[in-house]
């Protein structure tokens, strides 16, 4: 990409989002810059008129033509500034929405991704941090536009002196500045990435954190910090100095135009070449004009300096996906025949040294119940991944009905999966937009899955029902759940997807293992012919399958029901239940 272009390529996308904006933004501008020349015209008629003895006929014209003129241009500028709001918060909406559109659409690997996040992170961190990114090329596109106009309205007015004007009021100190935006470009870049080191450094650490106090960390926060203040004076003083450089220079240069021209001005009127009211409109359009010029290399200057900025957040919409999305249909089935086969299966995450799965090989028949077990660590969660396809292995095939999984369309593989994570989220919204994932939900079908998960007695207490706000983020009357109670909305969520496959990825288990292996069986009850897979690392969720896949180190060691790999005292689910026997034999 060149850098020349990176403005206009911005601005190009950035208008995209409403293509209303700018030429209303414009006419506004001109309604506004419309004004004061009107006033200095007037003023100069008036005063022209007083010195040559006009009537006060003529007078009382000049002044009444003078107010009916402010008042159309403030009611049309009145107006205009309303609509224009009103299509600056369209603007701002729709490309916070492109944004957040456009992280939503990556392939889930690049998503994860952490060189992505930390492009994505530093976007956010330069437009509400910095102040850089689209929203100043905004602003200064805007001042360009104020500058242009303003000028553009001298040279009407101010004809038969235009070419004096471009004689005198040329602002040598936009070359100046022009030759140091590489250097504030510079210093502007190396703020941007101090705060963003500075940001994630400090994330790692809560000054007021008990941890803190137990550990008497204050000396080793007081040295960070002394780190960080340094680290500001050496980049915010270099940034200021350049900013100096240009500015001192230029305020010099810019009273020196001007006085030359008032005196150029003045000159003219004592020879009688202009009537005395002239002096008025000259001089106060001979100021504009030179202010504007001088303006416009610094607008031109600055948007030059947000290059850098603007160039990382074109980038992160130049990502592109990798993931073939496939076109075979998913048929829908009313039997749920959905047979899934891992062959040879190994995967590695992006800049890994080390497999998170090697050589998986499992059979998944419609309307079982799998457990996947183990240690932390062990591949678990990535083996789901992969069989919902977030990413694609490194090495070997999964199969459903004999069809490789690539070759089915995406987001038709993806509607057969209904998933709890750990992670799981809920929105703050009302909580029939929570169970259904959608803007409408069934009422009836949303309170009965409540009901059966087990949230019955706290939805009672919710006046509103389905339309009472989860938390409180958006609305005062929201209502904020304890973690138990967000569990039992994300499965009926799950259940309300009705979709073949069901999926539990250890949600429960900040619980202790009884509670978690009574969630886990009843939730089996309501799941029905549905083929449902249950991962933990704890083993009390595990009896009621019809097996169970044992994972360590990435790799299936055992395969087999809760009373066959029990048998196996070698074996690592034997070690691992004798392990975690004291938390639950003796009630199971």
């Amino acid at each position: 990409m060149r850098k020349e272009n990176i403005t206009k390529r911005a601005m190009r996308v950035y208008s995209s989002y409403n293509p209303k904006y700018f030429p209303l933004k414009f006419v506004q501008t001109v309604f506004d810059s419309a004004s004061p020349y009107f006033n200095l015209w007037m003023s100069s008629e008036i005063v022209t008129a007083l010195y040559e003895g006009s009537d006060k006929e003529t007078l009382y014209l000049l002044v009444a033509i003078t107010l009916l003129g402010n008042l159309l241009i403030r009611i049309g500028s009145a107006v205009l500034g309303i609509n224009v709001k009103l299509q600056s918060e369209i603007l701002d909406n729709n490309e916070a929405a492109a944004f957040n559109q456009k992280t939503l659409s990556l392939d889930y690997d690049k998503i994860e991704n952490p060189a992505i996040r930390q492009h994505r992170r530093k976007i956010t961190e330069n437009s509400y941090i910095n102040g850089y990114g689209v929203n100043y090329m905004k602003t200064h596109i805007e001042q360009l536009m104020v500058c242009i106009i303003n000028v553009a309205f001298s040279l009407i007015f101010f004809i038969e002196m235009a070419s004096l004007i471009a004689k005198v009021s040329f602002n040598w100190i936009g070359i100046f500045n022009v030759r140091h935006t590489e250097k504030i470009v510079k210093c502007n870049k190396n703020v941007g990435d101090m705060m963003l080191d500075e940001n994630r450094l400090s994330a790692g650490y809560n000054p007021t954190g008990m941890d803190n106090r137990i550990y008497c960390q204050q000396k080793l926060i007081s040295k960070l910090d002394e780190k960080f203040l340094r680290r500001h004076l050496e980049v915010f003083s270099e940034a200021f100095r350049q900013d100096f450089i240009c500015t001192v220079p230029e305020v010099i240069c810019s009273k020196l135009s001007e006085l030359c021209s008032y005196l150029i001005i003045c000159f003219y009127c004592t020879l009688g070449v202009f009537p005395v009211g002239s002096i008025i409109k000259y001089v106060g359009y001979l100021s504009r004009i030179t202010e504007n010029i001088g303006n416009i290399f610094y607008v031109i200057s600055h948007l030059k300096v947000n290059e850098y900025y603007l160039e990382v957040y074109l980038d992160y919409f130049d990502i592109q996906n990798d993931m073939y999305q496939g076109s075979l249909t998913v048929e829908k089935r009313s039997d749920k025949k959905f047979d899934i086969e891992f062959k040879n299966v190994s995967f590695k995450y992006a800049g890994a040294g080390n497999y998170a799965l090697k050589n998986i090989n499992l059979n998944l028949k419609v309307g079982e119940r799998l457990a996947v077990v183990g240690m932390n660590g062990s591949g678990k969660t990535t083996f789901i991944k992969l069989l919902c396809r977030l990413y694609d292995p490194t090495e070997g095939e999964i199969f459903m009905n004999d069809f490789n999984i690539r070759k089915y369309d995406y987001r038709q593989y993806l509607d057969i999966f209904s998933v709890v994570f750990q992670d799981y989220n809920l929105l703050a919204l009302p909580l029939g937009n929570n169970v259904a994932s959608a803007a409408a939900w069934d009422a009836v079908k949303a309170e009965k899955l409540l009901e059966e998960v087990g949230f019955g007695e706290r939805y009672a207490e919710m006046p509103k029902k389905l339309e009472t706000p989860i938390y409180k983020n958006f609305d005062e009357d929201g209502v904020d759940v304890s973690g138990g109670e967000a569990q039992k909305i994300a499965l009926a969520r799950a259940l309300y997807k009705d979709a073949p496959f069901i999926i539990l990825d250890e949600p429960t288990a900040a619980l202790d293992p009884i509670a978690e292996a009574e969630i886990y069986s009843k939730f089996d009850e309501i799941v029905g012919d549905k083929t449902a897979i249950y991962i933990s690392h704890r083993l009390s969720s595990c009896r009621f399958c019809d097996k169970i896949a044992v994972f360590d180190e990435g790799e299936i060691v055992q395969v087999g029901t809760h009373e066959e790999l029990l048998l196996d005292e070698a074996g690592k689910y034997y070690e691992l239940w004798h392990a975690q026997a004291q938390y639950y034999t003796e009630k199971l």
